[in-house]
């Protein structure tokens, strides 16, 4: 079975360019886009993917609260974190928001899917 990826910014060439990414790389699927924070919550919802990336810098609800609330709601979903920042520029509020890791959009690829899917996926 593919891992369901939901993939949440408020930038339309980014979540196109990741769904490219996503259904490129083997055992992955793109289940699921969402605009803004508030959308997502909405989305993982109706979905249950087992991975969200989430952009850390969006209007409305930010990356980091809205990871904390899916990380809450949904304690089995890996959320990643990306952002077109290096992750010591992100604030500190991003480490302890209950997102798996942090990533650079520039380093989002099939090999980096895979690894953080390898890395942090729940054991079930």
């Amino acid at each position: 079975m593919d891992v369901g990826v939901v993939t949440v910014d408020d930038q339309p060439f980014f979540r196109g360019a990741a769904r490219e990414v996503i259904e490129a790389t083997p055992g992955f699927e793109a289940v699921g886009e969402a605009s803004s924070g508030e959308e997502a919550l909405a989305i993982v919802d109706a979905l249950d993917p087992q991975l969200v990336l989430v952009d850390v810098r969006m209007p409305g609800m930010d990356g980091a609260e809205t990871a904390e609330r899916i990380s809450a709601g949904h304690p089995d979903v890996v959320v990643v974190l990306i952002s077109i920042e290096d992750p010591e520029q992100v604030s500190v509020a991003a480490g302890s928001c209950g997102a798996a890791a942090l990533v650079r959009k520039q380093d989002f690829g099939p090999r980096l899917l895979q690894s953080l899917w390898g890395a942090h996926r729940a054991s079930t």
